[in-house]
């Protein structure tokens, strides 16, 4: 059996017009409680949309907020690892195991910034305590080398069969699962991966084109965004692509080796940082600005204009949701035609995919023959 076609349709609520007729600290103050799956990368992508529109250089404080948004990802991926790869399984969820990493990952903010205001656009009085910062990342590496891990991470295809094969943790039991010969290259998409950055490129299609946030387009098609987007390159993503191709195999070596870096990124964030004064705005007068931050689930972006008393007069904003799962972009594109064995068969390999993409919704899945 085939999967002939695929729908997805999105229904995500627009939240982000609740930020309309905000003043720009409110409205920043207001995104993490709207956006709580990713509060503070929502955060500070308004923030730094906010600085763009006030003429604010926030510099200072940019590796500081790399910290805030890496450990943010760190524990949107630990979810998944406890939670949502477990019920891939058939086993139970254990939140309860996230207890410790959530208190290593929300001592970051008032080591960073005392007052804890480092999302404010500006950024807030930046007084990095080293040492606290130092111990809350060694807690998220020994959670990861405990939980997810078991032990020292795959580097190659191989290290990945090995790892699966000792079925030390849910990871490796569910990449034992997702390397069997029938799974490993199942759900290929082929969709261009989203590689675009630059805040002015995404300024300008969510400006010029109001659908664009519900049907995002990068060079005329759909794009995927997300650990393989950031992680194609890596060592481990490189070795299971050339031995399996595209698919669930790839998608989860990605999600590895995303998790992997992590801790990586954030030591060397620690050893660059500095203390900083929050920035003042410059003297233009409100414009309008755009803001990019990077999630667990891929590239988050926000676009606003500010009228003359500095409220937001228009707001929108594309989320790697929005990229992932549109009409036509990478699940549709990866389920259609696509093999099955039967209609349970089909709903088991139509969860996995979904879960390697990660929806920052929840999601309902219909089979009809």
């Amino acid at each position: 059996m085939t999967i002939r076609r695929a729908e997805v349709a999105t229904r995500r609520p627009r939240a982000v017009a609740a930020l309309v007729g905000r003043k720009a600290e409110e409205a920043v103050r207001l995104a993490p409680l709207l956006f709580s799956l990713c509060g503070s990368a929502q955060g500070l992508a308004v923030a730094r949309a906010c600085e763009a529109a006030l003429g604010i250089d926030a510099n200072n404080h940019e590796t500081a907020r790399a910290l805030l948004t890496d450990a943010e990802a760190l524990d949107s991926h630990g979810w998944q690892a406890v939670v949502e790869w477990p019920a891939r399984l058939g086993a139970p969820p254990r939140p309860a195991a996230l207890r410790d990493l959530r208190a290593a990952v929300s001592a970051v903010m008032p080591a960073l910034y005392p007052a804890k205001d480092g999302l404010r656009p500006g950024g807030g009085g930046l007084r990095p305590d080293t040492a606290a910062l130092r111990e809350a990342l060694a807690h998220m590496a020994g959670w990861l080398e405990t939980t997810v891990f078991a032990g020292p991470t795959p580097q190659d295809a191989d290290d990945l069969a090995r790892w699966a094969a000792s079925g030390g943790s849910d990871a490796a039991r569910l990449a034992a699962r997702l390397l069997s010969p029938d799974l490993a290259g199942w759900g290929a998409c082929g969709t261009p991966l989203l590689a675009e950055r630059s805040p002015g490129w995404y300024a300008a299609a969510l400006s010029g084109d109001p659908s664009f946030a519900a049907n995002p387009r990068y060079m005329d098609t759909t794009a995927l965004t997300g650990p393989l987007e950031r992680q194609a390159d890596h060592p481990l993503v490189v070795s299971v692509t050339e031995r399996f191709g595209d698919g669930l195999a790839r998608l989860f070596a990605a999600r590895l080796a995303d998790l992997a870096e992590l801790p990586r990124r954030m030591e060397a964030a620690i050893a660059d940082l500095g203390p900083a004064e929050p920035a003042v705005a410059g003297s233009l007068a409100p414009g309008e600005g755009c803001g990019v931050a990077e999630t667990a689930r891929g590239r988050l972006a926000h676009w606003l204009r500010l009228d003359g008393d500095g409220r937001l007069a228009d707001a929108r904003m594309v989320a790697p949701t929005d990229w992932n799962f549109a009409a036509g972009g990478p699940l549709a594109r990866g389920l259609a035609g696509a093999a099955v064995r039967d209609r349970d068969d089909a709903v088991d390999r139509v969860r996995l995919l979904v879960a390697m993409l990660d929806p920052c919704v929840a999601c309902g899945i219909e089979v009809h023959e």
